[in-house]
This record gives C-alpha cells, sequence and structure tokens, in this order.
C-alpha cells in the first residue's frame, strides 16, 4: 500500500456569483497596490526621495508617506508586523480562513493564472479533455502561449518587488539597460521562478501540504467561528433531481451535482466536512447557491454558518444574526490587542521627536593623560537630524564639571563646554569629538545632549545620552 497519494490536477469550474465578485474584487485591489505603489510619487521636499514606499537599505530608511523610519525605531516596523499576526489571529477566529481564500499571496497569483488557464484552454471540460489528449501541434501551441503568459505575469511580479527598494523609474532605466546592480537580477529571477511554478504548477499543493498555517489555524477555531459549512441534516441523503421528484420525503435538498466539488481551487468536497484543504473562499456557496435557485430550493445548503447555529437550525431554530456571531469572547480579545498595539503606535508615532544622539566611546585607548595632568577622552558622536531640512544643533557636555571638547575640524584652542553644527537634512552627522577634563577628574558617569536651535518647526527639541569618561584611579 502506498503512502503517498498521486497528485490529481485540480481543473476548477468557472462560476459566478457574490463571494466570486468579491475575490474579484480583492485579487484586482491588491495585485493593483503591489504592482502600482512604487510608481506613486510622494513630496518630502529637496532633501528626501519622492517615492510613495520605499525601502532604502543604502541609508537605512523605511518611507511610507508621511512616515519615515529609521533604524533605531525598528520598533514601528516590529509593531507592525505583530499587528499582522494578531490580525491573522483575528480573521481566523471570526470568519475562519478567510485570509487563505482571498488575500493570501498564493491564492491570488493562483487565481491569476486559473484565469489565464480559462482564456487559453477553455472552461473545466475543456481543460480535462486537453490533458488527455496525446500531444500535438494544438497542444503545444496552446501550452506554449499559457506558459508565456504564466512566465511575463511572473516576471512583472519580480520586477515589482525590487521596485520597493529603489527609485522605480531610475531603476527600471538601470534594470532594462544592464546597468542596475547584480542582485536585483538575481531577484527577479528567483521570484519569477518561484511565482511561475508556485502559482502554475503547485497551486493547492501550497496550501495543502507546504503551508504551515492550515495546522497552525486550528487553535483559532471553536464551536462559535464562521466557517464554510455543508448542513449535512438538510442535505442528506443525497438523490438526484429525478429520484427526489419520485420520493420527495426520502431524499434531502442536495442533488449530488457535484458542482462544489468542479468549482473548489483545491479539490475538495465539502460535504466532507472541515478539511485543511478548504481555504475558505466560498465558492462552493456560490455554486449550490445557483443549483438551489434552478431546482426551486432555499440556498443556504452551504453556507457561512457556526456550529452551534447548525446545532440550532437542525433542531428548527433560528440561527442568530452575523453580528451577534461575530461578537465572541476569543474575536473580541484578539481586536482589542489588535487596537491596543495600533493605538500605541499611532501615539509613539505622534509623539517622536525629530532629534537624535548616539554616543560610542573609544576603548583603545580608554583615556589618555595629557602633560598638564589633565584628562582627554575621545567619542563617536552621531547627531541625528530625522527632519526634511537642515537644522542647527548644539551639543553639550552634562556633569562633567570643567570639561570641555573640540572636533577634528577645529583647532585643540577652541575647546568649549558645548558647540554647534549644522546637521543636514535627514541624516546622521558623524563627529569625533574629544573632551578633556581638568586634574584630578575621577572615572564618573557623564552626558552629552543635543538641542535644536533652529526656529521653524522642532526648535528646542532635545536629547541626550549618557557615557562614561574614564581616568587613571588617584594615587
Amino acid at each position: 500500500m502506498s503512502l503517498y497519494e498521486k497528485h490529481t490536477t485540480v481543473h476548477p469550474k468557472r462560476i459566478d456569483g457574490r463571494f466570486r465578485r468579491f475575490k474579484w474584487l480583492v485579487m484586482l485591489v491588491t495585485l493593483g497596490i503591489y504592482y502600482g505603489t512604487p510608481w506613486l510619487r510622494w513630496d518630502r521636499g529637496p532633501y528626501a526621495p519622492d517615492q510613495a514606499v520605499l525601502i532604502d537599505l543604502a541609508n537605512r530608511r523605511f518611507y511610507m508617506f508621511d512616515i519615515e523610519i529609521w533604524p533605531h525605531e525598528f520598533y514601528f516596523v516590529a509593531g507592525l508586523l505583530i499587528m499582522a499576526g494578531i490580525g491573522l489571529f483575528l480573521v481566523t477566529s471570526a470568519v475562519g480562513r478567510a485570509w487563505c481564500g482571498y488575500a493570501c499571496p498564493q491564492t491570488v497569483w493562483t487565481d491569476l493564472f486559473q484565469h489565464v488557464d480559462r482564456f487559453v484552454d477553455g472552461d473545466r471540460n475543456a481543460r480535462m479533455r486537453l490533458d488527455k489528449a496525446p500531444w500535438g501541434a494544438s497542444k503545444l501551441a496552446k501550452r506554449f502561449w499559457k506558459w508565456t503568459i504564466y512566465l511575463v505575469i511572473s516576471f512583472w511580479t519580480g520586477g515589482a518587488w525590487i521596485m520597493y527598494f529603489a527609485d522605480a523609474p531610475t531603476l527600471t532605466r538601470d534594470f532594462w539597460a544592464g546597468s542596475a546592480a547584480p542582485v536585483a537580477y538575481a531577484t527577479v529571477a528567483v521570484l519569477t521562478g518561484t511565482t511561475f511554478w508556485l502559482g502554475g504548477f503547485m497551486r493547492e499543493q501550497v496550501c495543502v501540504y507546504m503551508c504551515p498555517w492550515p495546522r497552525i489555524q486550528t487553535a483559532m477555531l471553536d464551536e462559535k467561528s464562521l466557517i464554510v459549512t455543508y448542513k449535512h441534516w438538510r442535505g442528506e441523503p443525497r438523490g438526484s433531481l429525478k429520484k427526489a421528484q419520485k420520493n420527495p420525503d426520502k431524499f434531502g435538498d442536495c442533488v449530488d451535482c457535484n458542482q462544489c466539488v468542479a468549482v473548489c481551487p483545491t479539490g475538495i468536497d465539502i460535504r466532507e466536512g472541515a478539511q485543511i484543504g478548504c481555504i475558505t473562499c466560498a465558492l462552493c456557496i456560490d455554486a449550490c447557491d445557483r443549483v438551489m435557485k434552478d431546482v426551486g430550493r432555499p440556498r443556504g445548503l452551504i453556507d457561512y454558518a457556526t456550529l452551534e447555529d447548525c446545532e440550532r437550525e437542525a433542531a428548527g431554530h433560528q440561527p442568530r444574526p452575523v453580528w451577534k456571531t461575530l461578537m465572541h469572547p476569543r474575536t473580541l480579545v484578539y481586536l482589542g490587542i489588535w487596537t491596543a498595539i495600533g493605538a500605541g503606535l499611532l501615539f509613539a508615532l505622534g509623539t517622536r521627536e525629530r532629534t537624535g544622539l548616539t554616543v560610542q566611546p573609544d576603548r583603545n585607548p580608554p583615556f589618555m593623560l595629557m602633560s598638564d595632568g589633565s584628562v582627554r577622552n575621545s567619542y563617536t558622536v552621531k547627531l541625528r537630524n530625522m527632519q526634511g531640512r537642515p537644522r542647527q544643533m548644539e551639543l553639550a557636555i552634562l556633569g562633567l564639571n570643567g570639561a570641555t571638547m573640540w572636533t577634528d575640524d577645529m583647532a585643540k584652542d577652541e575647546a568649549a563646554a558645548t558647540l554647534t553644527r549644522e546637521v543636514p537634512a535627514d541624516v546622521a552627522l558623524p563627529l569625533r569629538v574629544y573632551v578633556i577634563a581638568p586634574r584630578g577628574t575621577t572615572s564618573q558617569d557623564f552626558a552629552f545632549r543635543v538641542t535644536a536651535k533652529d526656529e521653524a518647526l522642532g526648535a528646542g527639541e532635545s536629547d541626550s545620552s549618557e557615557t562614561h569618561f574614564d581616568a587613571p584611579e588617584p594615587m
């Protein structure tokens, strides 16, 4: 007995209905966002890039419209990732694997490629006949044409991805001129290959065998979660329409037409109950509702329903309204956590200052003893100007009595307790700072403070960084 089942190609049938139309909408919106976002422009002034969404690895910045994230603010990105994870828990707890059925990239590109199949090969029956047909000129031509469309879509998918990491028009010009960075070509090649293979050929196998989420999502579901459900008490026993007409009291509403199986993108039979292959796309609901309408029976034999409501309906009671179904405690807890994290990120984003300071003391040597007995330490100080214009900033020493400082671009006899520099827009300006303290100074902690001195918005902002001053042990 084989432990592995031979793969059978799934050929979903074309269907129209409210869930199919919603799936079309989600696909168009998500693909439009993915392909179009790098080309959106956003005016940030003369000192910053004008691409609306940009991951600028060279300068270690992340731009998203008016928001600019610096490396030391990575907690914003971490917060967004946590929100995405909790949002997935929230959606799954409320409506099952709706993310998988509508917005998952694997689902979106698989759906797109399946539409290419219908465009080139025809609907379900025509594709099945073509699969069984021997290879000939017609089949070769159709396969070549279809796979070429796959490849073009896959190439543009990989090409769109690299546009998020550099100015899109410039990178496009350099890419086709052959002067882009090698990593750009390598990235496009890898993403082209993976999109072509996963979306064109692996398809439902990714959802069933490769994706870990179907195995995790069961922890997010309970008897109160809305999922796509076959109402067996109403549909069983199954029988064809002719048999049901002859014996109306012997058969249920299911006429065993298999349309729910024919439209399923993963090829499962929802009538067998909840399965790992069900991505909750609800196309089986569209197919079943159409059949029920044609045979004059009420819709909803396959429907979004909770297990609790199924039991209530089977007992002759009315199911609860959808809004009540969504208001169960687990969903509300996820919603509360998701909202709290989002509110915290918005508060941190709205209250953050645009001035920053980092200090790194030299460790080799930790100090130098001068001829007059004074002690000198060296530091690398970075003044951060996080605004889109140059700013005057004052650096001062706090807590180290009698100490003065100077930098490589000034003479030692100009040393003072404070110094002022103009920091260019959107730059962390590095300074080599020498701090000298009078004879008798001992090792101690002190701080640098930077203060914005410009008169425009953000004047008076300051930041400080504690560090250590090393000195010889007293005799």
